[in-house]
């Protein structure tokens, strides 16, 4: 009789970006799991202030400012996965955005205090961007993403930028830049067939050149940072792919902030490489929804 074999199902792990915090994320997990407690705790020695209060009992304002929203929404993924056990066993990881720096430390590249470190020194660089100069983002949903890009290209030119910022899944792009060049594209992108163009309540033009100065000031904290081979491949959002070399991986995560995030490729690419069921770790289900989107092939959940 022919052996059958049968092809291994992969799990992969996600972690969420900023906009999918809430207050009370974590709260559950702080009062019931004693390694949650611990992790919050050393957390709030190393910010210098109780995030874990921001978190739990805040309004929803203060947890909106990028410094807290950053900080916040990596404790809340990294925990929940760390307190899973032994049901965490990653074969591969990726996150959106910020939630690359939670995807490097479920991955074991980055220790949980430098990966918070960085975190913090991130959302720290990027509020100080978005404040020096106006600036947002905007959701353009149903049009091609080549269109996007064919259309912010026209309207994109020294001092007035509007860039594709955001590849979420088929049918849905996400674009930044200033608020002038903003307004036009979604105009633009209406007229060519857009069913939405929706500016969104952002602080700044994330994944854009205006984050430039942002860059420059996490490139030092990033190079002087030990990152380790990851246990499993990381896919990064400025290519989609899988990285394990501790050098590529710093030069992708310097890049990220001025470079489009190419969640797509990413889950497209981690599907193609073998992953049948994806786990979203932290708070919010924006991933969940996006991968389903991008495959009916595959299963996407949260923690159960």
């Amino acid at each position: 009789m022919d052996k059958v074999i049968l092809s291994k199902k992969m799990k992969a792990f996600v972690f969420p970006g900023q906009g999918a915090q809430f207050v009370g994320m974590g709260k559950e997990l702080y009062e019931n799991n004693p390694l949650a407690k611990e992790l919050f705790e050393k957390a709030n020695d190393i910010l210098g202030y109780r995030i874990t209060d921001i978190m739990f009992d805040g309004t929803d304002e203060d947890l909106r400012q990028t410094k807290v929203t950053q900080p916040a929404v990596f404790l809340h993924s990294v925990i929940s996965a760390l307190c899973m056990g032994d049901d965490f066993q990653p074969e591969m990881t990726a996150g959106h955005s910020l939630g690359e720096f939670s995807a490097l430390v479920a991955a074991g590249a980055l220790s949980f205090e430098d990966g918070l470190r960085l975190v913090y020194a991130r959302a720290m660089a990027m509020q100080k961007a978005c404040e020096a100069a106006p600036s947002t983002m905007a959701a353009i949903i149903g049009i091609a993403d080549e269109k996007v890009e064919e259309i912010c290209a026209t309207i994109n030119k020294e001092g007035y930028v509007v860039v594709p910022a955001n590849f979420n899944c088929p049918g849905q792009l996400v674009i930044s830049g200033n608020v002038e060049a903003i307004h036009e594209a979604c105009a633009a992108l209406k007229a060519a067939g857009a069913k939405r163009a929706l500016p969104l309540k952002v602080g700044g033009a994330f994944h854009s050149p205006l984050m430039q100065p942002a860059k420059d000031e996490l490139q030092k904290a990033i190079e002087e940072t030990e990152i380790n081979a990851p246990k499993c491949p990381v896919y990064q959002n400025v290519d989609g792919l899988p990285h394990t070399d501790p050098a590529e991986i710093k030069a992708n995560l310097i890049a990220q902030l001025t470079s489009s995030v190419r969640w797509t490729q990413c889950v497209q690419n981690m599907i193609a490489d073998g992953a049948t069921d994806f786990t979203e770790c932290g708070p919010g289900k924006a991933l969940q929804g996006m991968i389903s989107r991008i495959s009916k092939e595959v299963t996407a959940h949260g923690i159960e």
